[in-house]
């Protein structure tokens, strides 16, 4: 079995200065070191591991092997650990009970900085770093332990993970306030299938959601699909007119409650998904850690925002089921 404990930060480095810059010299610039430094701290790591590093016989300078591209991302993985174990630390010496990362879904990155406001206004000597990020990059994260606890709509499987429920999360149909269907209270499908519709990157949760209802009122039938990269871009969008959207409702609130965007009265909407507070099953969770948890938990009925569906029952909402 190979032994890595001879590495050593300074050869790390080099190495992923080297691979990133593409050039021994711009990779000494980086580290304000000289290029035989580099050089030589390469060579040692390549002594080390007793395998090389790049590709010698390819176009592109300094391509890493599978064994380099292995090496980059161990490399990275402890910058991360020494920067987050360096913000403990800071903490603790300011006189801090604790600190923990919380990493949240972009989309609930409308809610988040309330619940660590109001945290904050309970347990002042605890200090939480949001962390914002597409559902890939939470996903990485709570593998790479970088997480105390995380924020999404869809636990991952192949994760061991304990989860909690924290409450309703509301998806809708948004238009801008003068569209033809504004003042329809009996939306159909036919009248839907002449949209385009907005959406995520294939693979988000609200994307699948908002597939699966279109694939349920259409029967199948093909709907124009236009895709975008962010909420932001698709609540602006659909604004100017460009298509309607299927979203979150927590992230449009406000521009609903300005007269923005108006949400269509259509039959099975609200679609009601659940947001879950996870953390990893086989870490042992800190003080800081426990205590958000809890107050989380305790407080979310009063933090989370609630959906005011005037122009619909609650018989007529649809809830999904929580793997979507």
């Amino acid at each position: 079995m190979t032994d890595l404990r001879g590495l050593t930060r300074k050869q790390l480095r080099a190495l992923v200065a080297t691979v990133e810059r593409a050039s021994v010299s711009r990779a000494a610039e980086t580290l304000n070191v000289t290029p035989p430094a580099v050089s030589v701290q390469l060579k040692l790591l390549e002594e080390t591991i007793g395998a090389p590093l790049f590709h010698r016989d390819t176009a592109t300078p300094f391509a890493p092997t599978e064994i380099g591209v292995e090496l980059v991302g161990l490399a990275r993985d402890f910058e991360r650990l020494t920067a987050r174990a360096a913000e403990r630390i800071d903490a603790l010496r300011s006189g801090a009970a604790g600190v923990l990362v919380f990493g949240v879904v972009s989309t609930g990155k409308y809610l988040a900085p309330s619940f660590v406001a109001a945290f904050g206004r309970e347990f002042s000597a605890v200090r939480v770093k949001l962390s914002i990020g597409n559902r890939e990059d939470i996903i990485r994260g709570l593998e790479r332990d970088e997480y105390d606890l995380a924020m999404m709509g869809r636990p991952p499987a192949h994760l061991r993970l304990e989860s909690a429920i924290l409450g309703d999360h509301p998806h809708i149909l948004i238009a801008p306030p003068g569209h033809r269907l504004a003042r329809d209270e009996h939306i159909l499908a036919e009248d839907l299938l002449a949209e385009r519709f907005l959406a995520r990157e294939q693979g988000s949760g609200t994307r699948l959601l908002m597939e699966r209802f279109l694939d349920r009122i259409g029967s199948g039938r093909q709907f124009d699909i236009a895709e975008m990269g962010t909420n932001e871009t698709i609540k602006q969008s659909v604004m100017a007119g460009l298509g309607l959207a299927i979203i979150s409702a927590h992230t449009c609130l406000t521009e609903i409650a300005d007269g923005h965007l108006i949400a269509l009265p259509v039959a099975g909407l609200p679609l009601v998904r659940q947001w879950f507070l996870l953390r990893r099953a086989d870490r042992t969770p800190n003080m800081a850690t426990l205590r958000f948890k809890d107050f989380l938990l305790r407080r979310s009925a009063d933090l989370l925002p609630k959906w005011p569906c005037e122009n619909r029952s609650p018989s007529r909402a649809i809830t999904e089921p929580t793997w979507l």
